[in-house]
């Protein structure tokens, strides 16, 4: 199993900046992905943004070009540029390995003005 914990989220001004960051602990060694998903009030849970071992990364349509993903041994990042009110939701960390599929507690991420 693997355990994950976000930071980074808070209050930013539509067009404004932030890093989320997400630390693993346990079985890190048997992770093949990590990705970020968010939650909107009132909507699904959607994939963010997505690296595997591979090196392999996939975006969402509505962040590509605005946010990146980028992963340091059992940390992965989310820099999220240009954000707008839409962006506003709780982002949660994901990690998947050939046993597991675990999840962090979610940091939550507010834009307006």
């Amino acid at each position: 199993q693997v355990q994950l914990v976000e930071s980074g989220g808070g209050l930013v001004q539509p067009g404004g900046s932030l890093r989320l960051s997400c630390v693993a602990s346990g079985s890190i060694f048997s992770m093949w992905a990590m990705a970020w998903y968010r939650q909107a009030p009132g909507k699904r849970r959607e994939l963010v943004a997505l690296i595997t071992d591979g090196g392999t990364i996939n975006y969402a349509d509505s962040v590509l070009g605005r946010f990146t993903i980028s992963r340091a041994n059992a940390t992965v990042y989310l820099q999220m540029n240009s954000l707008k009110s839409e962006d506003t939701a709780v982002y949660y960390c994901n990690a998947e390995g050939d046993d597991f599929n675990s999840w962090g507690l979610g940091t939550r991420v507010t834009v307006s003005s």
